[in-house]
């Protein structure tokens, strides 16, 4: 018996749109939803520059389905799949071949804020809510929110929300580091459309360090650190580095847009 598709992709020039489609379900996820969640981004790796991941219907993601939860531990109660990382779609998302952006309304709670934190942007509509109710649940995070969730949200932020059962509107979570942009109502989706677009006009090389080299950066020690960013520079330099810098010097790259509140020209500007 085929599985329904729960997920879909499309291709709209070299960003890879990626569609979680459980609308009635609030986009819970269940197995055949991280497969082929898995399989999309995957996927969008290969033959995209960016990635946006986004939710069908009222909500982006409601965390994990609990009735498929509840019969899964029932069915295997007495054993424990073993952790196997290259399965893990946060890790393809969060530390893969291409940026992803996440359009976020509605729902983005549990299971569905790991994913959105596994995105290096994240992008919500007023609409957006977060919410971490494992303990209420008793269960806990499996999908890497643990670390990723706390470092941009902080340790003690993230306690509140699980022990209290707190939920941060999507200002909130603007004003706590959650949020990248924050956008009207219905707009989430037409706005990562147009930073992963911006982000398809970099060089690729230079996207797959940030993504790849700045995250495990924050892993490592002073010293360590600096050594290693070293090592990044001296990568990521090629005939399309020279070639980048070329056209800035001739003046023919796009100008730097400053903020609006400055109006000095700075030096690399």
């Amino acid at each position: 018996m085929t599985e329904p598709q729960v997920v879909t992709y499309e291709l709209e020039g070299n960003v890879a749109l990626i569609g979680l489609n459980r609308p009635d379900k609030a986009n819970a996820l269940n197995a055949p939803l991280r497969e082929q969640l898995l399989a999309a981004v995957i996927r969008a790796g290969k033959e995209a520059q960016c990635g946006v991941l986004y939710g069908h219907g009222k909500h982006f993601c409601g965390g994990r389905d609990l009735r498929a939860a509840a019969d899964d531990w029932s069915a295997s109660s007495k054993t424990r799949a073993p952790y196997v990382p290259h399965l893990d779609v946060r890790e393809h998302i969060g530390r893969g071949n291409i940026p992803f952006i996440a359009a976020l309304h509605g729902a983005t709670v549990g299971g569905g804020l790991e994913n959105a934190c596994a995105c290096q942007i994240r992008v919500a509509d007023e609409t957006a809510y977060f919410a971490l109710p494992e303990a209420v649940r008793g269960i806990y995070l499996g999908g890497g929110g643990s670390v990723r969730i706390a470092r941009i949200l902080g340790v003690s932020r993230m306690q509140d929300m699980m022990l209290t059962g707190r939920t941060l509107d999507a200002q909130e979570g603007e004003r706590l580091g959650l949020v990248n942009y924050l956008v009207p109502k219905g707009g989430a989706l037409a706005k990562a459309k147009e930073l992963a677009a911006k982000i398809c006009g970099n060089a690729p090389l230079s996207n797959y360090v940030v993504i790849n080299g700045l995250s495990r950066l924050q892993d490592m020690g002073h010293n360590d650190g600096l050594f290693f960013e070293k090592m990044l520079a001296e990568y990521v330099m090629s005939p399309e580095s020279l070639e980048r810098m070329q056209r800035f010097v001739e003046k023919s790259a796009p100008a730097l847009r400053e903020p609006k509140t400055h109006g000095v020209d700075h030096d690399g500007v």
